[in-house]
């Protein structure tokens, strides 16, 4: 059987959208292949975990900088799991300078698959740094996988001359929990708290890149709407305070963070679900997915990368440019007053999301390009 090692960044109760990425791939895949994913633990202490069939080895973790795990330990256990399961690759996640050192310490004849999320946006005089590292790795990697060609043409740290190594396997997801059939009873009564409103949807980690100051500001250019922000982070105090700085506390609900069962509840109650992301560290946005499944039309902004490969203006939603308010407003506005446009979104949406983006597509398309290495790999041996 095939054995792959994945470096998964972190692994909590509240994923990111890596993180995310990295449990529905492996639940996909540990029925076809051994699959582990090595992990920072959110302290210092390390531990293995199995709750969704597949093991996770957390890793004990000093904390983060600059959004990068501090496990010293990190390059030794990946080297101890090797040794003990013969991985025939690893894939890693990036951005992700921890794994990055971590893979260093397996063999080279392993092959290596990199995941490129997005770039590194932030950390610029960082990067300066890494960027030689980078350039080696990504001349090492045998292939590199991004969910949109947009990941490929956007990206200002992937050389086109690597493009025989680029491979394009959409995210998927498993829609069963967002049917029109989930939780009917809790979306009407979420509906029934907001009579005669236009209910906007937004849900994410409160953090500078997704732009929800934007969105907040934008209710002052509408009537009747009222917003609905789920998730929590380092900027959430400092949303509430917009909020009732600009006299907008009773049309803002903090909703802090939303169970995993009761998000599609959430995404049935809205009439318009809103990605106001603002820079390109968003490069899909897995909640427009979850809102296409729902049937709702979705507002993003151009990043000229994957957001707006998956909603496409006109077809499945509306994109704005990103950190302009009145043209949120000007958004949420007209499809608040066309309840057909929003339904002809919304199925749109569905349609798309299911066909183009699903789990099984993802995992055949994943498993294609391992079985591409491994195959060149033992064509080469028998030579």
């Amino acid at each position: 059987m095939m054995k792959v090692l994945h470096f998964g960044r972190f692994f909590r109760p509240s994923f990111g959208g890596i993180e995310r990425h990295v449990d529905l791939l492996l639940s996909a895949l540990k029925d076809e292949i051994h699959v582990d994913n090595l992990v920072a633990n959110d302290r210092f202490a390390t531990e293995t975990i199995a709750p969704h069939g597949y093991p996770v080895y957390q890793i004990a973790s000093l904390g983060t900088l600059a959004s990068t795990a501090l496990c010293p330990t990190m390059p030794w256990w990946a080297r101890k799991l090797h040794r003990i399961h013969a991985y025939d690759i690893v894939h890693l996640h990036f951005p992700d300078p921890l794994a990055h050192l971590a893979f260093s310490c397996i063999p080279s004849r392993v092959k290596l698959v990199i995941s490129w999320h997005s770039d590194i946006v932030r950390q610029r005089k960082l990067l300066r740094l890494y960027r030689p590292f980078l350039k080696d790795i990504i001349e090492r990697a045998d292939a590199i996988i991004a969910a949109t060609p947009r990941h490929f043409s956007s990206s200002t740290q992937l050389e086109r001359r690597y493009e025989a190594k680029f491979h394009v396997v959409p995210y998927g997801l498993d829609y069963s929990p967002f049917s029109s059939a989930a939780a009917p009873d809790d979306a009407q009564r979420i509906r029934r708290d907001f009579p005669g409103k236009t209910l906007v949807f937004a849900v994410g980690r409160h953090v500078y890149y997704k732009g929800f100051d934007h969105l907040i500001r934008a209710l002052e250019h509408t009537k009747n709407v009222h917003l609905l922000l789920g998730g929590e982070g380092p900027l959430t105090d400092e949303l509430q305070a917009l909020a009732r700085r600009r006299g907008l506390g009773d049309r803002v609900t903090f909703l802090g963070r939303i169970p995993e069962k009761a998000l599609a509840a959430h995404y049935h109650a809205a009439d318009i679900v809103c990605l106001p992301s603002i820079e390109p560290s968003e490069a899909f946005g897995l909640v427009q997915l979850e809102a296409m499944a729902c049937k709702k039309p979705v507002i993003s902004c151009e990043l000229n990368n994957g957001v707006t490969y998956v909603n496409q203006h006109g077809v499945t939603g509306l994109v704005v440019p990103p950190g302009d308010s009145p043209a949120l407003a000007a958004a949420i506005n007209g499809l608040a007053v066309d309840p057909e446009r929003r339904h002809y979104l919304g199925e749109a949406g569905r349609l798309r999301a299911t066909e183009e983006f699903s789990l099984e597509k993802m995992k055949r398309g994943t498993l294609r390009i391992y079985e591409q290495l491994i195959n060149a790999r033992s064509l080469r041996d028998t030579l």
